[in-house]
C-alpha cells in the first residue's frame, strides 16, 4: 500500500492528463446496452451481438493500454463496469455472460492482485458464462502475482481455483494441490477466520488425496460456495447441489441456511 501511494504522489503532475485519459476511455468505454436497457422488451440477439462484439474489442483494447502508473484505478474502473454488466438482467437473460472473461482479462492484466474480484470471476466466468477452463487460465495468471501475504487473505484465490476444479471441470486432483495450497497460505495467518479456512482446506484436500470422488469434498466445496455467494442464482446453484449429494438443507425464519450433512458424510 506504501508503494502504491508514494507513486501516485509522484505522478501527481500527470493527473490533468490522466484524468483526460480515463474520461476518454470512459466515452469509449461506456457500453450502449445501457441505453439499450431503457427498451430491452423489444431487442433483438442480433442487435445485442453487434453490440457486445463492439463492447469486447474495447475491452481488448483497454486491456493493452497504458495505464501511466494507474493501473489499480483503471482496474477498478474496469470492475465498475462490469457489475453494470452482470446487473443487466434483461440484456443478460437475452445475450448471456459471454464478455464477463473479457472484463476479467483487462483487470488481471492491470491488477492481478485485486482479491475481490476474483470471487466474482469465478461466479460470473464459472459458473454463469460457462466457461471454468478459460475461468481457471485466468485464475493462475493472476496468481503469479500473489504471495501469501500480498495481498491480505490471498488464500481465497486459492479456495476459488479449487471449486472450479473440482465441481465444475471433474479434476480432483488439480483440486486437492489448489486446496493444499489454500491451507498453506491461510495457516500464515493468526487469526480466527484464517484458521477455519486453513483447515476446512486441507481436510477438503485430504479427502480428495483418499477419495477423488468424495462426496463429503464436493459437499465442503459448495458450502464454501453458499457462503461466498454474491447472488440469488449461485446461492440457489449451491443449495440444491448439496440436496443433490444428500445434504438436508433448511432455510430459517430469519433466512439463515442451516445444512444437515448425510450420516455417512464427514463435515468439512
Amino acid at each position: 500500500m506504501p508503494f502504491r501511494i508514494n507513486r501516485r504522489r509522484q505522478s501527481l503532475a500527470l493527473i490533468p492528463s490522466i484524468i483526460g485519459g480515463i474520461a476518454i476511455i470512459v466515452m469509449m468505454q461506456q457500453p450502449r446496452l445501457h441505453n439499450l436497457k431503457q427498451s430491452a422488451k423489444t431487442l433483438d440477439i442480433e442487435t445485442l451481438k453487434r453490440e457486445t462484439e463492439l463492447q469486447r474489442y474495447r475491452l481488448n483494447i483497454l486491456e493493452k493500454s497504458p495505464s501511466l502508473g494507474f493501473d489499480n484505478l483503471l482496474a477498478d474502473w474496469v470492475f465498475l463496469s462490469f457489475l453494470g454488466y452482470f446487473g443487466d438482467d434483461e440484456a443478460r437473460k437475452a445475450n448471456g455472460y459471454a464478455l464477463s472473461l473479457d472484463y476479467f482479462d483487462a483487470i488481471v492484466e492491470h491488477d492481478p492482485r485485486f482479491l475481490r474480484m476474483y470471487l466474482f470471476l469465478f461466479v460470473s466466468g464459472a459458473a454463469y458464462a460457462g466457461m471454468p477452463e478459460e475461468t481457471v487460465a485466468l485464475m493462475e495468471k493472476g496468481l503469479k502475482s500473489m504471495s501469501h501475504n500480498v495481498p491480505e487473505t490471498s488464500y481465497y484465490a486459492w479456495r476459488y481455483k479449487g471449486f472450479i476444479e473440482l465441481l465444475y471441470l471433474g479434476k480432483p486432483l488439480e483440486a486437492q494441490k489448489s486446496f493444499e495450497k489454500a491451507a498453506e497460505w491461510a495457516s500464515t495467518y493468526s487469526d480466527s477466520t484464517s484458521k477455519v479456512v486453513a483447515q476446512m482446506s486441507r481436510r477438503t484436500a485430504e479427502f480428495l488425496a483418499t477419495n477423488p470422488d468424495s462426496k463429503s469434498a464436493q459437499i465442503s466445496s459448495w458450502l464454501g460456495i453458499l457462503e461466498e455467494a454474491v447472488d440469488t442464482r449461485t446461492r440457489e446453484n449451491a443449495i440444491a447441489n448439496i440436496k443433490r449429494l444428500g445434504g438436508q438443507v433448511t432455510i430459517t425464519p430469519s433466512g439463515s441456511v442451516r445444512v444437515l450433512l448425510p450420516p455417512e458424510t464427514e463435515s468439512k
